[in-house]
């Protein structure tokens, strides 16, 4: 595509009719902008279906299933891949911030991760039971590791390439398309699920899934990134602890971190409307399909919505977005719990998912967009290692809080998740305005 397509179709997609905005870039940058913003969405849009392609509540165990693993090993997965990739970034902060050009450590972390899904293929393919388990887990230990490389200098690389006022539209644009990829694996394994649900399906879904990760690093790769601010390399380097003296020093970054973990409940919940549609609807492989379609369609309606909102006011996004999450929380509670035949009904938990799906959307869009633009260079990198390493140890917490909770009330954990919700949506509308 010429450069002229793309500076059209990057105008078209941005609502930009004038002079090219270029808010808290270089004018280097500006000028690459257009092809910037195609080649990290069609990055994101790629490596996002390879993460639905590989997600450990559905594709890895039932995977483990077929390999016989042991139930104790098939309940790490979750834990592992979600807080893994969040609690080593702040150990790694000091030494990405010394590199003027960042891209190159995306690259070498999604290539990691391209490795560690194929593996997880080959293992399912040639071991069984307690090894097939072991090896398994061993292997998304170094994709979760990888992942915080790639999510590291992420936003930087966006902070340094993509305009304020664009970058939420960025957002939700790969959240659609992605979507839309989504929607056509969902329809595809809903289909497969009755007729060909063997372990070679399974593992052909991984190996397809860890190819858009070296998809991804390919096209990454050529992202004009120019030298930005880095760590001068004659400073002493800071102590690992010390970086959290930012949640004493910076107080909006603090209340940030603070309403961050209370909209936890919007990912935190969806496992267990998918354990309610299990228990009370049946067909759980035909339904599994079901939630992934709701899902897939969830971000294609509503993601170029909650990115033009983002830019607009980030933090209202967020609020927003998980008062709604809140809210089909509540809903559902007093459904399963009062309503006996209403929750038996097959179509109540994909148009939950759906509605969840929209909300949690917002909820990724809005604290993103917040987090790129309430901070610049190596300041930057430090409020996403610290806010990704404390909200790591918050998933490890609360998601095995929740576990046991659930023994006694699936239904209760997804209430009590969306009074925090509520909470979460206060602290949110109180923020400071970054745009």
């Amino acid at each position: 595509m010429s450069k002229l397509t793309l500076d059209k179709f990057y105008r078209y997609l941005n609502n930009e009719s004038g002079e090219r905005v270029c808010k808290d870039i270089s004018k280097e940058a500006c000028s690459h902008t257009p092809s910037n913003f195609f080649r990290i969405l069609l990055t994101h849009t790629v490596t996002k279906l390879g993460d639905t392609l590989s997600n450990p509540k559905t594709v890895l165990t039932w995977l483990m299933s077929y390999v016989n693993a042991p139930v104790y090993l098939i309940s790490l997965i979750v834990p592992i891949r979600e807080s893994g990739a969040m609690i080593p970034q702040i150990a790694i902060s000091n030494y990405i911030k010394r590199k003027p050009i960042r891209k190159w450590i995306w690259v070498l972390g999604s290539v990691l991760q391209f490795c560690a899904i194929a593996s997880i293929g080959l293992v399912g393919l040639n071991f069984e039971g307690v090894a097939a388990g072991w090896l398994m887990v061993s292997c998304l230990v170094v994709f979760s590791l990888a992942r915080s490389l790639s999510s590291v200098t992420s936003k930087d690389v966006i902070g340094k390439t993509i305009p304020k006022t664009r970058r939420g539209k960025l957002s939700g644009y790969t959240a659609a398309f992605s979507g839309g990829l989504v929607l056509i694996s969902g329809l595809y394994i809903t289909y497969k699920s009755n007729t060909d649900a063997s372990v070679d399906f399974y593992t052909n879904l991984i190996f397809f899934a860890s190819a858009m990760w070296l998809i991804g690093a390919t096209i990454y790769a050529q992202i004009k990134e120019f030298p930005g601010e880095k760590l001068d390399e004659s400073m002493t380097e800071e102590g690992i602890f010390s970086k959290f003296e930012l949640l004493k020093t910076d107080k909006q970054f603090k209340n940030f971190v603070i309403a961050r973990s209370l909209l936890l409940c919007s990912s935190l919940s969806a496992p267990f409307y998918v354990l309610l549609a299990q228990k009370y609807a049946g067909n759980e492989s035909y339904l599994l399909g079901l939630l992934i379609i709701a899902n897939g369609v969830a971000s294609i309606v509503s993601s170029p919505f909650w990115g033009k909102q983002a830019d607009k006011s980030s933090k209202n996004t967020m609020a927003a977005a998980i008062i709604i999450a809140s809210l089909m929380g509540i809903t559902i509670f007093f459904i399963v719990t009062f309503f006996e035949n209403f929750r038996d009904t097959f179509w109540l938990y994909p148009v939950a998912f759906f509605i969840l799906g929209i909300a949690h959307g917002g909820v990724r869009l809005g604290r993103k967009t917040y987090v790129v633009d309430m901070a610049k260079g190596n300041e930057r990198t430090n409020y996403v290692a610290v806010s990704n390493t404390i909200i790591g140890f918050i998933l490890l917490v609360t998601g095995g809080l929740s576990a046991l909770v659930s023994l006694l009330s699936i239904e209760g954990v997804i209430l009590g998740l969306s009074m925090f919700g509520i909470l979460g949506a206060y602290r949110s509308y109180r923020l400071k305005d970054v745009e």
